[in-house]
């Protein structure tokens, strides 16, 4: 007899794509490194480090368009409303496709900005030059791919999520390869074969989305919908929406980047720990993403069918999973992460330290599935408000909370400051809860409370 109901089966099942599409990204990063090295130049190596970089934190700013995109398609979907659910893909299409195009525009200004702010060499600098103005010219495909990604979730097809992460990591890989070692374009060749490989996922993405939503004739249907699309009242809402969800994680971007930088005024050594112990909670990401993600579209579905029921019990059922799953992954590194720490850093002292702070790194594995799931169910009920409060409370708290403690405990002190940092991205949203619940479920809400 299955330990799991049908419904946590179906959780699993539309997680497990989710969690491998995810686990696919860093193979990327890793070929990239593998290929460039082959040149045999540090300068090389430093450059696509730092060019990658770049567009990294340009691009996770926009991830509003997927994550924006996945909580109205949900909740239009558990409406049976397929016009409207047709009428948010192609609106969402248009702002990705905007935004891609004024980052062309604005790529100058980008470029300037993003070599003044790096503390590299002229050689270096060039690299990242080069680099940038050949793969600029990808952001209206990647960022259309991000509202297309978003409509998968939103509609439950996680798998579709899966296949076109494979193709673009797949592709690049080859790309770069035949760019690279076959041509020896060099880093040039590495930011050809992304450019390439980003329109390659768009066009994909776009020709799966097309056939399961029996889009016939797009250009047609956009024409027919226009007043629709360009609506007042839902371009603002959607405005609104990727606003709040921008803050939001330019405010998890500066939280990281606070405990990098605290963690590097404590010399190389712990510096280099801490990045280590990072790469842990990234690999726990993959898996709690996967939950999240199934939560979005689970609990925007339900808002949608104005199903209370349904909505609490997706919430607990994939919540459970999520704990489990967390659970299992901070016993899993706190009891092996001495192995791995081997293998992510040859430097004895790098190791003793990062040993040393392993418990810290599980406790916040552990405790983070919380603000993960609630993450979730706020980008499914499109309330960005409430997650851009949070998300910028649990910032304050993290820099106070380390300003107070490192002086005192130094690296434990701001392993612990960043503890309470996912506590509080956890109870900050567990206090609007009850609120999106009355909220969204206003009638039902009503009578189970005088019930």
């Amino acid at each position: 007899m299955s330990i799991f109901s049908g419904n946590l089966k179906k959780i699993l099942r539309l997680a497990f794509p989710i969690i491998l599409a995810n686990a696919s990204a860093p193979l990327l990063g890793l070929a990239d490194t593998a290929v460039i090295g082959q040149t045999g130049h540090a300068a090389d190596l430093g450059g696509i480090a730092l060019a990658t970089l770049v567009f990294s934190f340009v691009y996770w700013g926009f991830g509003f368009l997927r994550m924006g995109t996945t909580g109205f398609i949900s909740q239009a979907f558990g409406a049976n409303d397929k016009e409207e659910v047709v009428i948010i893909v192609f609106r969402s299409i248009l702002l990705g496709l905007s935004i891609g195009l004024a980052l062309i525009l604005l790529k100058s200004l980008i470029l300037f900005l993003a070599i003044n702010w790096m503390s590299a060499s002229e050689q270096i600098k060039t690299l990242i030059t080069e680099y940038f103005n050949i793969r600029i010219w990808g952001a209206p495909a990647t960022l259309v791919t991000y509202a297309l990604l978003g409509s998968f979730i939103g509609l439950g097809k996680t798998k579709e999520l899966l296949w076109i992460q494979l193709l673009l990591n797949g592709m690049n890989i080859i790309l770069n390869i035949v760019f690279v070692l076959g041509f020896n374009m060099g880093i040039k060749g590495i930011a050809l074969g992304t450019l390439l490989s980003e329109w390659i996922a768009f066009v994909f993405a776009w020709y799966l989305l097309k056939r399961h939503l029996s889009l016939q004739n797009p250009f047609q249907q956009i024409r027919n919908l226009w007043s629709q699309i360009i609506l007042k009242s839902k371009v603002i809402a959607l405005f609104k929406v990727n606003r709040d969800i921008m803050i939001r994680t330019f405010a998890l971007l500066a939280g990281f980047a606070w405990f990098a930088d605290q963690g590097a005024k404590f010399g190389d050594t712990i510096l280099a720990a801490n990045h280590v112990l990072l790469q842990f909670v990234s690999l726990s990401a993959f898996f709690l993403d996967g939950y999240a993600y199934v939560v979005e579209m689970l609990s925007g579905k339900a808002i949608g069918e104005n199903n209370i029921k349904e909505f609490k019990k997706q919430v607990k059922d994939s919540s459970i999973l999520a704990g489990i799953t967390a659970l299992i992954l901070a016993l899993f590194i706190l009891f092996l992460g001495p192995i791995f720490i081997k293998w992510l850093s040859q430097d004895t002292a790098v190791q003793i330290v990062a040993k040393e702070h392993l418990l810290f790194a599980s406790i916040y594995i552990l405790l983070s599935f919380v603000a993960f799931q609630l993450d979730g169910i706020f980008i499914g009920a499109t309330q960005s408000k409430e997650m851009r409060n949070s998300s910028l409370f649990s910032l304050a708290i993290l820099l106070v909370s380390s300003l107070l403690l490192i002086n005192s405990y130094e690296n434990i002190g701001l392993w612990i400051s960043f503890i309470l940092y996912v506590i509080a991205r956890g109870c900050s949203l567990g206090f609007y809860y009850p609120a999106l619940i009355q909220k969204q479920f206003k009638n039902e809400y009503n009578t189970s409370s005088k019930n």
